[in-house]
């Protein structure tokens, strides 16, 4: 079985695609706290694992490897795990989604939390959301996705892109209700995907620990009870 080292904060947000990859293929990872994560911060780059910012990290066990940035780990484990489709295209499609999915929550959180939300600032960007919302929808119809039946990209199978999106959006819809009800009315496939996956046993699990080890928490801080208070 693969084994994995997961460096991330302890809330569900951008670690959380990981983990529902490694959760999903049935793979053991150990997560370390924050103080670890803090000290590999706090090294110079030279010093660090691989040279980042700020977590996720993987460290691949057994290949020995270690990857910063949540669209490549993402990409890397669905290789490692027999998660991406055969076609090349089908693998761009999946890195395509992995960064779109980056993006929502970067704008979501306008950028890490440079800014606070306001009700002026929220109205504005709803019609944004709603254009994301569709960027997804729109793909999945590409390849015959409905509410009841199918996969992002048209393959037999779930992969890494249907993971990512059923963890971005129904993360939102479990802790945000105004995007919840936007998302039903923009999105019906998507989120109708997102929900079936969740019911996975895999994924399923993962969102019992998540709320057991996290609470209620989205992001944390400052942004995210700002955020509440436009979108909750």
């Amino acid at each position: 079985m693969h084994e994995f080292d997961l460096y991330y904060w302890p809330v569900p947000f951008r670690g959380q695609f990981l983990r529902a990859i490694l959760a999903f293929a049935g793979a053991r990872w150990t997560e370390h706290d924050v103080d670890e994560i803090a000290a590999l911060m706090e090294r110079d780059p030279a010093e660090q694992p691989i040279g980042f910012m700020g977590p996720p990290i993987l460290i691949d066990r057994e290949g020995d490897f270690v990857l910063s940035q949540m669209p490549s780990i993402a990409v890397y484990l669905g290789e490692r795990l027999g998660l991406l489709p055969d076609a090349p295209e089908g693998r761009a499609r999946t890195a395509k989604v992995a960064n779109d999915a980056n993006d929502v929550i970067d704008e979501l959180t306008l950028d890490g939390g440079r800014e606070m939300w306001t009700q002026e600032k929220w109205d504005a960007f709803v019609p944004r959301l709603q254009k994301w919302m569709r960027i997804f929808e729109a793909l999945g119809a590409r390849h015959g996705l409905t509410a009841d039946a199918g996969f992002l990209l048209g393959t037999a199978e779930p992969g890494v892109a249907d993971i990512v999106t059923s963890i971005l959006w129904s993360t939102l819809d479990d802790h945000f209700p105004k995007i919840a009800t936007l998302g039903a009315q923009t999105a019906p496939a998507i989120w109708g995907l997102a929900r079936r996956l969740q019911e996975t046993p895999p994924l399923a699990a993962l969102k019992q620990k998540s709320l057991s080890d996290f609470g209620g928490a989205y992001c944390g801080g400052e942004i995210e009870k700002s955020l509440r208070k436009v979108a909750g």
